[in-house]
């Protein structure tokens, strides 16, 4: 069959993908998973929610997070007011402003310890695979000691003896969380130092940043966003579980974490304050996940041009 006969044969569609880049063809396969679109959907409604809560608390419920009504604390859910869908806390708190002004807590953390963790991991990792030598033997080493203590009892000791705000309790729990993605782009790196590209790039006296920028950063970098979204979702479940536990965000600013804890010591009174903050972590910690499963077939180089 000639080449011009096999052409008519494939739809245009395909003949555009098989032609397409890495990454079109990558984003291509994401618009056509709907259960990760679905997730990238409800994880946006969230971000949404949580940049907006001033404005909603301003202007649509007309309560702030901090204002109490003591006369009307356990207050069950009811549609008289906005601010009470969801009920008032033991101090007659609205429960649906905390619980928006706790997205913006707990995201903001997530995202940015991942960040953190991210910047740490991939700096460390892919310098270590590429130089080898003694500075791999330094990373080892502080991978294997981190990873041989509990990183919980390290952030209970810390949040002890420290009263951590939501930015310095985001930096410490990406700065304990990196060596995941070291090893990644460390086994990554191993293998892109070999490829010829790269050989070539050392042969005509590309320097080692430059190689490391242009040809080494680059392939590992799909895999790294593949890691982001897991890494945002265990950043806000250790933050739930520290502020659950009394050692994270401090009332009375609002997260996820804390309000399950404060719900949680009266659950026999307002059985309803529990759901809420659980559910928002359990949604969010799933679409992480779906997001990230989709982003690692949709980024898998062996799934290209597939259906």
């Amino acid at each position: 069959m000639s080449t011009a006969t096999a052409q008519m044969l494939v739809p245009p569609a395909d003949l555009r993908r098989v032609s397409a880049s890495f990454w079109s063809d990558a984003l291509w396969r994401l618009r056509h998973d709907p259960t990760t679109m679905a997730a990238f959907a409800v994880l946006f409604a969230l971000a949404v929610l949580a940049v907006g809560a001033d404005f909603l608390a301003d202007n649509v419920f007309h309560w702030s997070f901090s204002r109490q009504d003591i006369l009307n604390s356990y207050g069950t859910p009811n549609t008289d007011q906005p601010a009470m869908w969801l009920g008032s806390d033991q101090l007659g708190r609205s429960q649906i402003v905390r619980l928006l002004y706790g997205a913006r807590v707990s995201l903001f953390i997530g995202v940015f310890g991942a960040v953190v963790s991210l910047v740490i991991g991939v700096g460390l990792g892919i310098s270590a695979g590429y130089f080898r030598g003694w500075w791999d033997d330094v990373i080892v080493w502080l991978v294997s000691t981190l990873n041989g203590i509990p990183t919980l009892y390290l952030l209970l000791i810390v949040g002890f003896l420290f009263r951590l705000d939501y930015i310095s309790l985001a930096i410490f729990i990406g700065a304990l969380g990196w060596t995941f993605v070291t090893n990644q782009a460390r086994g990554q790196t191993f293998s892109l130092r070999e490829r010829d590209f790269v050989t070539a790039a050392r042969v005509i006296g590309a320097s080692p940043g430059r190689i490391i920028l242009r040809h080494i950063f680059p392939n590992v970098l799909p895999l790294m966003i593949v890691i982001a979204m897991i890494d945002v979702a265990g950043v806000i479940l250790a933050e739930s579980g520290l502020s659950y536990l009394g050692f994270g965000i401090q009332p009375p600013v609002p997260s996820w974490g804390n309000m399950l804890n404060g719900a949680s010591q009266f659950v026999t009174r307002g059985p309803w304050l529990v759901y809420p903050p659980g559910f928002c972590i359990a949604l969010t910690v799933l679409c992480l996940y779906l997001i990230g499963d989709g982003l690692r077939d949709a980024l898998d180089p062996r799934l290209r041009g597939a259906k």
